[in-house]
Parts: C-alpha cells; sequence; structure tokens
C-alpha cells in the first residue's frame, strides 16, 4: 500500500545535494515543529529509501501500514510543506508500508518510539479535577440546560440521558461539567468504575494498545466501565480505524446501560468525516449546546472566583472583568487570577487604569474579537435584504418585526450589551421590548425548524466572520 502526494512549489532556502539529506532536513524541521512524544510517535521511525532513482521521487518508508495510514489521515500535509521548503522543486513524495514485515506482526515487531524492553503499561486511572464540581459551576441562560442535564446524569448514570452530548466553544464549561458528572457518580456510589478522558488520549492509548500487542486489555478495559466521559469528541474527524474502534466501544457500553458522555466544539452532524452511524449515535440521547456567557452570569463568575480566591477585589475591578471578557470563561478566570494575583503583591490600590494594564494584551484581543450590536443589525438585514434603517425604525411592517426580533435575540446572546443598551440601540426602545422579542425568538426556535436554522446560521456567521 502506498501514497502518492503532489508537493507545492516553494522558494527553497537551500538546496540539498541528495535526495537522502533532502529528507535529514526536512525531519529535523518535522522535529522542531511537533511536540516530543508526536515526533518519537510518528516521524522519527520514518527512513529513506534508495529504491527510485528519479530526483523527482522521494520515496519513505514507514514500519506497519497502521502508521502509514495515520501519517496519510493527519500529517502528510507537514511532510510535503517541509519537504517542498527545502527542495525548492516540485517533488514526488511516496510513502510505503515496511513489506518485510508480516500483516500480523507489524504492531510487535515496529513499536512506534516505545522502548525496546517491553514494559507493562498501567491501564489509565479517572482523573479528575477537584475544583471542577457542580457547587463550582456558575449557572446562568447560556448554560442551564446543560447544567441540568449533566446533574440528573450525575445522579442517576445511565438512566437519564444516555449519551449526553455538550458542545459548544473552547472555554466556555463543557470540560468542567464532565469532571462534574464523574465527581457527583462517584459521591452517590465509590465503587463505580469511571473514566475521563480526552479523545485524542483514547486515540493514543488505542496506537499504543496495537503497537504492544495488548488490543484485547485495552478493549476489556474502556468496554467494562459503567461511565465513560470523553472530551472532544470531533478530534475523531476524518479518523476511519479509531471510529471503528469508537462505535464498537460505544456499542457495547450502551447496550450494558453503561453512561456516555461526550462534548465537541460543535454538533455531531457538524463534525467532518465522521461515520453517519457516529453521529446518529450520538444524537440518541441528549443534545445541548453551552453559549457565551451573558454580562450578568459573567459577573457571578468572576464574584465567585473572587470569594474563592478571598481576593476582596473592588466591585468596579469586577465589573470591569465581567464587561471586557465576554466569550471565554477560562481567559474570565485566567484575567481575574492575574488582576487577584497583583492585588495580593502589591500596595498599591486597584483601580481601572492598573486592571487595564494588566490585561491589555487580552483586552487588546478581545476588542479584535468582539461582536457588537451594529454588526449584528447589519448580517441580519443583509441576510433578510431589509434597510439598516428598518432595524432601529419605529415602524412595526409584518416584514421587519420578525428579523428585527432576531436580531434583539442575537445581540442579548451573542454580545456583552445590558438589556438597556441593546433597547437604545433598536430606535431608542425599553429593556422589557428586548426581554419580549428574546422570549418570543426562544418560543420560535421550539416550534418552526426553518427559524431555528436561519438563526443558527447567523450565529455562526457572525461569530466566524467577525
Amino acid at each position: 500500500m502506498q501514497t502518492t502526494t503532489p508537493l507545492p512549489l516553494k522558494e527553497p532556502a537551500s538546496r540539498p545535494t541528495s535526495k537522502q539529506e533532502l529528507w535529514r532536513h526536512a525531519k529535523q524541521d518535522l522535529k522542531d515543529f511537533f511536540p516530543k512524544d508526536i515526533f518519537e510517535t510518528w516521524f522519527a521511525p520514518i527512513q529513506y529509501l534508495e529504491s527510485n532513482p528519479s530526483q523527482d521521487v522521494l520515496e519513505l518508508e514507514v514500519p506497519n501500514e497502521f502508521a502509514l495510514i495515520w501519517i496519510q489521515d493527519n500529517y502528510i500535509d507537514f511532510i510535503v510543506e517541509k519537504v517542498a521548503a527545502i527542495a525548492g522543486y516540485s517533488v514526488q513524495v511516496l510513502i510505503t508500508a515496511e513489506k518485510s514485515i508480516k500483516p500480523e506482526k507489524q504492531s510487535i515487531s515496529a513499536p512506534l518510539a516505545r522502548p525496546k524492553t517491553p514494559t507493562k503499561r498501567r491501564q489509565p486511572q479517572v482523573q479528575l479535577n477537584p475544583q471542577n464540581t457542580f457547587d463550582h459551576f456558575v449557572i446562568g441562560s447560556s448554560n442551564q440546560m446543560a447544567h441540568a442535564a449533566a446533574m440528573a446524569v450525575g445522579q442517576a448514570p445511565g438512566k437519564a440521558y444516555n449519551p449526553l452530548f455538550l458542545y459548544g466553544e473552547t472555554g466556555l464549561g463543557k470540560t468542567h461539567l464532565l469532571h462534574s458528572i464523574g465527581h457527583c457518580a462517584l459521591a452517590k456510589n465509590k465503587d463505580l468504575k469511571v473514566a475521563y478522558i480526552s479523545c485524542e488520549k483514547f486515540t493514543n492509548e488505542f496506537i499504543r494498545a496495537i503497537q504492544e500487542n495488548s488490543l484485547i486489555k485495552f478493549r476489556r478495559y474502556y468496554r467494562s466501565i459503567d461511565l465513560l466521559l470523553i472530551d472532544d469528541i470531533h478530534f475523531l474527524a476524518g479518523k476511519e480505524r479509531i471510529q471503528e474502534e469508537f462505535f464498537h466501544t460505544f456499542n457495547e457500553l450502551y447496550e450494558s446501560q453503561s453512561q456516555i458522555c461526550l462534548t465537541s466544539d460543535r454538533p455531531a452532524g457538524e463534525i467532518a468525516r465522521l461515520a453517519s452511524r457516529l453521529i446518529s449515535r450520538f444524537q440518541w440521547g441528549l443534545v445541548t449546546d453551552i453559549q457565551a456567557p451573558d454580562y450578568e452570569t459573567r459577573l457571578a463568575i468572576v464574584r465567585k472566583k473572587a470569594a474563592e480566591l478571598d481576593a476582596p477585589l473592588p466591585g468596579p475591578v469586577l465589573e470591569f472583568i465581567a464587561q471586557h471578557i465576554s466569550r471565554n470563561v477560562r481567559r474570565l478566570e485566567g484575567s481575574l487570577n492575574r488582576v487577584a494575583s497583583y492585588a495580593t503583591f502589591t500596595s498599591n490600590g486597584l483601580d481601572i487604569p492598573t486592571v487595564e494594564r494588566l490585561l491589555q494584551d487580552i483586552l487588546q484581543e478581545e476588542a479584535q474579537n468582539r461582536v457588537t450590536v451594529e454588526k449584528i443589525q447589519k448580517r441580519v438585514v443583509d441576510y433578510y435584504r431589509l434597510r439598516l434603517t428598518d432595524m432601529v425604525s419605529r415602524r412595526r411592517p409584518s416584514n421587519i418585526v420578525l428579523p428585527r426580533q432576531i436580531a434583539m435575540y442575537l445581540s442579548r446572546t451573542l454580545t456583552q450589551h445590558s438589556l438597556q443598551e441593546i433597547g437604545e440601540a433598536f430606535g431608542g426602545r425599553d429593556h422589557g421590548t428586548v426581554i419580549h422579542a428574546c422570549k418570543t425568538i426562544d418560543n420560535i426556535m421550539e416550534q418552526d425548524n426553518t427559524v431555528k436554522r436561519e438563526i443558527e446560521f447567523l450565529t455562526r456567521s457572525i461569530s466566524q466572520n467577525n
């Protein structure tokens, strides 16, 4: 089995005198680019072959077909880029699996970046962050459903929602809820067999099991779990071998009524190159998202965090942080930690200019990425082919009312502005009008999938293109 990949043409930095030297330089660049464990696992075992006399063909060899497939699925673009940059001309890259190894012994004869002396590998143990409990989780309108579902699962694993699929952007609390489920379940039954693991680590465990000829042990462990908590399941995208493995693991756990909880940065149906049978299974139980927190929730988070840190920060400082760090709870807490640390080690007073200086890098990035009411209004009128003046007009023709309410709803969910500020931006309306618009849209989305899809599309386009 072999793969062939054409190289893009790039300006050469220096010309190697041979193809072997070309690969040696490319390999060094890959070593500098990737973390040590990744390089040692996948790139260190790749060998240059002299079997092809053509100057325009670089042939490489990997220890087995599994490594070949994995590199082709995940790293071929990096190899292509480095080789092209060094060669300075178009070269055809061929990657082949070692032909002298029999298929059934590939994973034994050529362990990728493992010690030559076999070592007994311990089974993974549950590792839950003691701070990530339900008690430390701040509930708001953006995460209320996800929190309630997680609580139900933690109190009755395998009986409430199975699987539970949580999705949302990074830093909004998905991992916190996974850990909270584990803590809650173990508090009720300390003998419960719980495993928390990222999808990437699960994949690496599977690879090592193949390399060490311990696949039966791997399957026996993961398919006997009572509560499986998998973070970042979108890592499965495009990886056929691990999708196949997880499919059978999922089935066995589900059939034995073990609880499965998954998180992703997007809905299952939007994970690229994910098998349809996995998508359908991920949607069997409850699918719920976590949105960016509104201002009130962010303020509650920083107040709670400050109390936990025993950092009596001034109210205006907490309000400033909550107002300006809007899209990521993890960054919000990190900003508070930075300010609280400064307050601990200095006797100087803590005022807003000082906080602005301490958080200058974060505030600049937030400002660049901030969604504004004006941007939302423009995107909505473009989508519905209206005029911008329609958004702020006192007129209420039928073709304007729904788009205006949608724009108010998106302003409430995607910005840090208060209800009063949003109302002012829509022609001086009061906060009650904004509340009514948000409730109306919530009700419509429950009953009309077309409108729901339109709002989901607008949300993604505004967030991504901001």
